[in-house]
């Protein structure tokens, strides 16, 4: 039985280690084998109780339990979970087949995770392959965890206003939700999303991919005014963002949203460019999370790093924001020009057509210094090195001011100012 096992976990790259013993051997009766996941619940859980509260991330937390005591060649125990799991949430997949799997091993030895008929396998393959996927990126994920106290490379400074950030790996289809504490940024939970069925790094209407960059949550949408295949709800973000428009990237309406009613989740790759996950862990998010100054930033693979390294970057950065601050309280719109790209450009003006804009701004100033306030920064590094600040520019002696988000790209050793904006 230990080959069972191995069929059971090993293919799905899970515990495959913890599977050396043998299995207890016990006479349970014969039961039908579950039938394919995709399709309706199978018979043997069709007696429900009443539906209960869903806590976010406790589907997989079971489901990965099972997979630990099939590793532990505890299959009876295994068996039972999985029957009540299925049984509490019959519309999640992945569950379904691992039930079938194990309701199979009872009667035949299992050839394969998902060991289907063969007539069954023809048909929906590749919904037999997207369910492994899933499986293991899932597994992976869970396994390999970010290192303790580690944030992501993006974050080099959040401000207070920032009351969480969101950081999604593309290649481990993972969701990681942080709280920024006074000591900075915490990870308090993680969840696995779906991305775009042609994969991430969208550049066009429709090309079927999720966007990579740094993002901000825009808004939040009532979920009765949505189709039930949104599920809990949506969370638009700002795709696409000035980063994205500089380099002639199209599209719109990029959405964090729910599931339909039959699918607990999607697939790995399955939505239109959204990011989409299980309609408990939506709700978490859309419950913990703050429109406009929740930044999300979506990586083809995060880059974890201890506080330290980002607090060095972000203290050199730094510098160039307060010499660019020095330059705007002196008045001198040709030393504050220095810090834009030629390229530069907000509202459709250029650089030429924006200075006299800033010239005015500076005679009102009358040579006022500035402070920032709530400053922010994010780094985003691809085929070019970005950093995208937020900040209250608040001219001394006043109480308040604009709130600007500036996009900066480095050039040479110089960092530059491409666009630069009032958001509230």
């Amino acid at each position: 039985m230990t080959k069972v096992l191995v069929a059971l976990v090993g293919a799905a790259g899970v515990l495959a280690a913890a599977a050396a013993g043998t299995t207890p051997a016990h006479s349970a009766p014969p039961v039908h084998a579950a039938a394919a996941p995709w399709r309706k619940p199978t018979p043997v859980v069709a007696v429900r109780k009443p539906a209960a509260l869903v806590r976010d991330g406790e589907a997989e937390a079971r489901l990965i339990e099972v997979y630990r005591l099939i590793g532990q060649a505890q299959t009876r125990t295994a068996l039972a979970r999985a029957e009540a799991l299925v049984r509490e949430h019959p519309n999640f997949h992945l569950a379904q087949l691992v039930y079938g799997d194990l309701l199979t091993a009872q009667q035949r030895p299992v050839k394969a995770f998902g060991d289907v008929p063969d007539a069954t396998a023809r048909s929906a393959g590749q919904q037999l392959a997207e369910l492994r996927e899933e499986s293991q990126l899932r597994i992976r994920a869970l396994r390999e965890r970010p290192p303790a106290g580690a944030i992501p490379a993006q974050f080099l400074q959040l401000s207070d206003k920032n009351k969480h950030a969101i950081a999604i790996d593309s290649s481990r289809a993972r969701l990681y939700l942080f709280a920024n504490e006074p000591t900075g940024p915490k990870l308090i939970a993680d969840y696995y999303i779906s991305v775009g069925k042609l994969g991430i790094e969208k550049s066009a209407e429709g090309d079927l991919r999720t966007p990579l960059g740094v993002y901000y949550i825009t808004s939040n949408l009532d979920p009765k005014s949505l189709k039930d295949f949104y599920g809990a709800g949506a969370l638009p973000i700002n795709y696409p963002n000035p980063y994205d428009a500089r380099r002639g990237k199209t599209g719109r309406g990029i959405w964090l949203h729910g599931t339909p009613p039959d699918q607990f989740s999607r697939p790995p790759k399955a939505t239109d460019g959204c990011v989409v996950m299980a309609n408990p862990d939506l709700a978490r998010i859309i419950r913990t999370v703050e429109v406009r100054t929740t930044p999300v930033v979506i990586a083809p693979m995060l880059r974890w790093v201890q506080p330290a390294t980002v607090q060095a970057d972000s203290r050199r950065f730094n510098d160039v924001l307060q010499a660019w601050r020095s330059a705007k309280a002196s008045g001198d719109i040709s030393r504050l020009l220095g810090f834009y790209t030629s390229d530069f450009s907000v509202n459709g003006k250029t650089l030429a057509e924006s200075a006299p804009l800033m010239k005015v701004e500076l005679g009102k100033m009358r040579g006022k210094d500035v402070e920032l306030k709530d400053l922010s920064v994010l780094r985003w590094t691809d085929r070019e090195d970005t950093m995208v600040v937020t900040f209250g520019e608040v001219p001394t002696g006043a109480r308040t001011g604009p709130v600007k988000r500036q996009y900066w790209v480095r050039q040479g050793l110089q960092w530059k100012i491409f666009f630069e904006g009032v958001i509230g």
